[in-house]
């Protein structure tokens, strides 16, 4: 890689941590600028101009044929970079041509369907992927769950540092209050042998650990489902136990759809889907269903309405 590429990444890289984004979110950003970068073969992207990424974007779209939403992350990734990073945005407008928006249907479990692949869990996968159905979660939610997030008292769930910033709560199922405290005696033994071992400090985002020196060993603020081995923090060295794979439980509730021969493409995402659905189904307002679901605007939510088992847009067939 030419030099200047790789102060431009270092660069990046400490912008992107400076500004405290999620570990997921800067991968990919550094991903996307690499990208750029070595598709105008290492000049220092100070020398390139709108034309420039017209012709990054341009290519994405007609020669990659990426879809709209990953052309739109790459646009945001090269926007970060010119704006946050080498503080020089761009003031061009931007006439790149632009990948194709295909409207596409939710895949939505039947309620037997979701029941019979859950059967198929067990474990924490089987609790994590209930909590996804039960209370709508989107997998790195439910992953990131502290302790003190899940209020049993109230039977609601906090979900916390959520795509889009805004905070929610949601329902915990009252018929995982007795297994979720069943697993959360075995993760605060786990937690009493990390700490008697100097691993019981756990990440903390922003700048709460310096606020809070005692909270990173604190039992509420461990996450309700940590990895079964420890790892090294990638930007301190820390060694540590983080949150379980996101791609362990993927491939969890992949096996278990395979198992149960559900002829349908099912993912982790799939339960949030099929959440919302049976939601409208059961007769709840639409405004409800967005508030539990975290969106900013209804139009988000009403695409549920058009996979529902009444027809299209909702609308029972004169047939029927």
């Amino acid at each position: 890689m030419p030099p200047a590429s790789s102060e431009v990444l270092s660069l990046a890289r400490s912008t992107l941590h400076r500004r405290h984004y999620s570990p997921r979110t800067a991968r990919s950003y550094l991903s996307w600028i690499e990208r750029f970068l070595n598709f105008h073969q290492g000049r220092h992207p100070a020398s390139l101009h709108a034309a420039d990424l017209e012709a990054f974007l341009s290519h994405l779209a007609v020669e990659e044929r990426i879809a709209a939403a990953t052309q739109n992350q790459a646009l945001s990734a090269i926007l970060f970079l010119y704006r946050a990073a080498l503080h020089a945005p761009i003031t061009e407008p931007l006439h790149a041509v632009r990948a194709r928006t295909r409207r596409r249907f939710p895949t939505i479990l039947s309620k037997e369907e979701a029941l019979l692949i859950l059967r198929f869990l067990d474990g924490p996968h089987k609790l994590m992927a209930q909590i996804l159905y039960g209370g709508g979660l989107r997998l790195m939610e439910c992953l990131r769950l502290r302790i003190k997030d899940l209020d049993f008292d109230n039977r609601q769930i906090i979900v916390r540092e959520p795509k889009g910033g805004r905070e929610r709560a949601t329902m915990l199922p009252g018929s995982l209050v007795q297994p979720l405290q069943d697993h959360l005696a075995r993760v605060r033994r786990l937690h009493e042998i990390d700490l008697a071992e100097g691993h019981g400090a756990v990440f903390l985002p922003y700048a709460l650990a310096r606020k809070l020196p005692a909270a990173p060993e604190e039992w509420i603020w461990q996450f309700a489902f940590p990895s079964h081995q420890l790892s090294r923090d990638p930007i301190t060295g820390t060694l540590r136990r983080h949150h379980a794979s996101p791609s362990a439980l993927q491939k969890a509730v992949a096996r278990a759809a395979q198992a149960a021969r559900i002829e349908k493409r099912v993912s982790c995402h799939t339960f949030r889907h099929s959440f919302a659905t049976h939601l409208l189904e059961n007769g709840y307002d639409i405004r409800t269903v967005q508030e539990l679901l975290g969106h900013k605007d209804v139009k988000t939510t009403m695409i549920y309405t058009h996979v529902l088992h009444r027809g299209g847009m909702a609308v029972r067939s004169p047939l029927d």
